[in-house]
């Protein structure tokens, strides 16, 4: 019989050296990138927040800002309603269901949450990830072959670009938004068996939308299937807010829509994919994340249920989105400043230079409005903005304060004249 001795060490972690072992050198290459991405101006600092995402937050500190970069398009995130129906699926439902779909994390609420995702986008099936990511990173590998051809909009999210490589699928991409050149590409595809157009309803570091009239067009003239994702458009464009298809009149012609319950829906989690029963059908038997992830919570998925009922009895909160983006739009322009054309609720107040974006925006937050600069490798080099995002949950008070502390800090820093 052998007997083990084992010792206990009672150390914290800085006391280890790692000088001569793998992760000591390691560590210093991590330590050398991260330097180098501080120096550049890159490195990500999170705000921590204190109180439910609205127009006006509360910070660690308890200090108050206003909210001008959250995804929380239609103002749902601290909506009583979904609190409530969250509360409820957890008192009825549980806390988790700590399973994958098929093995036994299916509950009657995630199906009528796919059938109101259906509902909502007028397509015959839906299924439920864990995030758009996972969505978008599902779809194209357990339908698309090496025979095939996926053609990508250059902008697309990089949900959509890691779900293209994870595809045996011939790779082409057209400049953002180029009819011409999609129809280029289209052309050289033309031996492939099958051939699916992929793009952003709305993309979101510019705010313009997917010409979706004309990609359907050159779709049905070319012989290819069209996907969309919604993430930024579903709740946002369109006369009612239903997203591209509704804009362009395009049902029916749109063959998969993804998208998130993390934006206008309610900002929790959750993603789905919606189209033909067919191929949400091959999806549920052989889409990775959705096989090997667990289903979304009950909470979750009660939520969702009642953003969906609330969408379904009024159109007041995208009505009052559109108005709050107008509003916006137009006096930042008239005060002068350099905004990106949009259809969305989101705006991008154009500084070109990627240090002045991230002191723009320190100033901003200085004036109590958090905002959030971009600039490379995120936009182009040379094309650093400030992306503003309007919500419903924005009242006049709100804007007029945004768009006061733009004129003050524009000046300041030179942007307005």
């Amino acid at each position: 019989m052998y007997i083990f001795k084992i010792k206990t060490l009672n150390l914290k972690a800085e006391t280890f050296n790692y000088t001569y072992t793998m992760y000591g050198k390691f560590q210093a290459y991590l330590q050398n990138e991260l330097k180098a991405i501080d120096e550049a101006g890159l490195y990500k600092k999170e705000r921590n927040i204190a109180s439910p995402q609205s127009a006006e937050i509360t910070l660690q500190d308890g200090s108050k800002a206003l909210n001008f970069c959250a995804n929380n398009y239609l103002g749902l995130a601290d909506n009583p309603r979904l609190i409530a129906a969250a509360k409820k699926a957890m008192d009825n439902r549980g806390y988790g269901m700590s399973s994958v779909r098929f093995i036994c994390g299916t509950q009657d609420i995630h199906k009528e949450l796919e059938k109101a995702i259906a509902d909502y986008f007028h397509t015959e099936d839906a299924i439920l990830y864990a995030a758009c990511f996972d969505a978008n990173g599902g779809v194209f590998e357990p339908l698309f072959t090496a025979e095939d051809a996926i053609i990508s909009d250059s902008l697309n999210h990089a949900s959509i670009i890691d779900g293209v490589r994870l595809c045996k699928a011939q790779r082409f991409r057209y400049a953002n938004a180029d009819m011409a050149d999609l129809e280029e590409k289209l052309k050289e595809a033309q031996a492939c068996r099958f051939r699916i157009i992929v793009t952003d309803g709305v993309f979101s570091m510019d705010g313009n939308v997917a010409p979706m009239d004309k990609i359907c067009a050159l779709a049905e003239q070319y012989d290819a299937l069209v996907m969309v994702d919604e993430s930024h458009s579903a709740g946002v464009v369109g006369p009612t807010g239903h997203g591209v298809a509704e804009q362009f009149n395009c049902y029916g012609k749109i063959d998969i829509f993804t998208g998130t319950l993390g934006k206008a829906f309610g900002g929790a989690v959750g993603g789905f994919t919606t189209g033909r029963k067919e191929i949400i059908d091959m999806l549920r038997q052989r889409s990775r994340p959705y096989l090997f992830s667990n289903s979304i919570p009950p909470m979750v998925a009660g939520a969702a249920l009642e953003t969906f009922r609330i969408l379904k009895e009024s159109n007041a909160l995208h009505d009052k989105l559109v108005e709050n983006v107008n509003y916006f739009r137009d006096r930042m322009m008239a005060a002068g400043f350099d905004i990106k054309p949009t259809q969305s609720a989101i705006c991008a107040v154009m500084l070109y230079d990627a240090p002045l974006s991230q002191k723009f925006a320190a100033k901003m937050a200085q004036e109590g409005i958090f905002v959030t600069g971009f600039y490379y490798p995120v936009v182009p080099k040379g094309q650093a903005r400030i992306r503003v995002q309007l919500s419903a949950a924005h009242e006049k008070a709100h804007l007029d304060k945004a768009i006061a502390a733009f004129i003050k800090v524009g000046k300041e820093l030179g942007v307005l004249k």
